[in-house]
């Protein structure tokens, strides 16, 4: 049996970037491979790689991607264990990326203007988009932060069967994040900003923490919180679900959402289930 990993979404989103990410880990990766190719690979593969190393293949071409989602069943009839990695960003930093890569889109041949091309090719991969296990989008990540993303979600520490859960706290201010499962609105809560002692501080600082957590609001909160994926967790398990996301979100994401998904995590740590934290908008104003 081998573990495979389909690497698919726009062109620019970051494809190339994955590769090199999952070939720093151990992975053994394949750019831009033929989806009529792939049978055959894994076929051989399964000789020529060692039981324990994972294969990633780079599906490019857009047609490619749409053809490849069909080979998922058939893969995993055959034992193998097949994940789909989806990456995406937002048409305006797509567009940024090529201009200042100075590269031509694949489809904009077929469109007037590169914004045109990658809206496009976004109505094309969205049924891929749909089924993929997990879906990144890297319109605010620099190069570290997203390989540092890749290392979490792929590293060989990580078991296949395992459902691999994050918690990101985030501003609404700064836009919904795009790839979660689950969205959390804490805008309820009292907000520190408005203590000019605890403003310059983080929901990371103990001052800022007590003041979260010790709100009647907040306790009752997180009691019904933890009690949800107390039961949903295990189904998501019994699904099969790879991947589990869950978004904390308050105004500026700095104060509130920080602590609340700090103490979240604890609390489902508490419960045998080790989320990763990540705090996507503590350091903007």
């Amino acid at each position: 049996m081998a573990e495979i990993l389909l690497i698919t979404g726009l062109s620019g989103a970051g494809r190339s970037q994955a590769a090199d990410a999952l070939e720093d880990l151990g992975w053994f990766v394949v750019d831009n491979m033929p989806v009529e190719l792939v049978d055959k690979f894994v076929e051989l593969a399964g000789v020529s790689v060692d039981k324990s190393s994972r294969l990633a293949l780079v599906i490019g071409v857009t047609s490619q991607q749409t053809d490849a989602v069909k080979l998922v069943p058939r893969l995993r009839g055959a034992g193998h264990d097949v994940r789909i990695l989806f990456l995406e960003a937002s048409t305006q930093s797509l567009v940024k990326r090529y201009t200042e890569s100075r590269r031509k889109h694949p489809l904009r041949s077929e469109t007037g203007t590169v914004s045109e091309a990658i809206e496009h090719e976004r109505d094309l991969l969205e049924p891929v988009r749909e089924f993929a296990d997990k879906v990144i989008d890297t319109s605010g990540l620099q190069l570290a932060q997203f390989k540092t993303q890749m290392s979490e979600l792929f590293s060989f520490e990580d078991l296949p069967d395992t459902l691999q859960v994050s918690v990101v706290s985030f501003g609404f201010k700064h836009g919904l994040p795009l790839d979660v499962d689950s969205v959390f609105d804490v805008r309820f809560i009292p907000n520190p900003h408005y203590d000019e002692t605890l403003r310059p501080l983080s929901g990371l600082d103990t001052p800022v923490r007590a003041f979260v957590l010790e709100q009647p609001a907040t306790r009752d909160f997180l009691d019904r919180v933890e009690g949800l994926f107390e039961s949903l967790i295990p189904a998501y398990r019994n699904e099969g679900k790879s991947y589990l996301t869950i978004a904390v979100g308050c105004t500026g994401g700095r104060h509130r959402s920080v602590a609340i998904a700090e103490a979240l995590s604890l609390r489902l740590a508490n419960r045998g289930v080790q989320a990763r934290v990540a705090h996507r908008d503590i350091e903007k104003n």
